[in-house]
């Protein structure tokens, strides 16, 4: 649960307008992405982290009111959710790859078969 920044009520997390206030929570045609907006006559980029290290591309920057990248620069990076996940193992790690590069496993395979073929057939 987290809490409307107009008016402060408890929400869901997968609500796209506040049901007490009405305001726009996530971006219009994406719900999956939370639309940040600015309080009352401040600026998003005076807090955010991609203004402060110079990485923003936003066209509006540094005049945004609302912005679906935003990240608060004072939030503290251990707070946030994990970027990854982080393999689990080396097994997982080549059944990944194998899953891209079809190909080239199965080039291997038809390398790997001929010559088997070419040791039996010699003895």
């Amino acid at each position: 649960m987290s809490s409307c920044p107009r008016c402060h009520q408890s929400i869901s997390n997968q609500e796209i307008t506040c049901p007490h206030c009405g305001m726009i929570l996530k971006a219009y045609g994406h719900p999956g992405i939370t639309l940040h907006q600015a309080v009352e006559q401040k600026y998003l980029c005076q807090t955010c982290l991609y203004h402060a290290d110079d990485t923003c591309t936003f066209p509006q920057r540094p005049y945004a009111k609302e912005c679906t990248l935003y990240t608060d620069k004072d939030q503290s990076i251990l707070e946030s959710e994990p970027i990854y996940m982080p393999r689990r193992s080396p097994l997982h790690g080549a059944k990944l790859w194998c899953q891209r590069h079809p190909a080239v496993v199965g080039l291997l395979g038809l390398v790997a078969v001929s010559i088997v073929f070419t040791l039996l057939s010699n003895s």
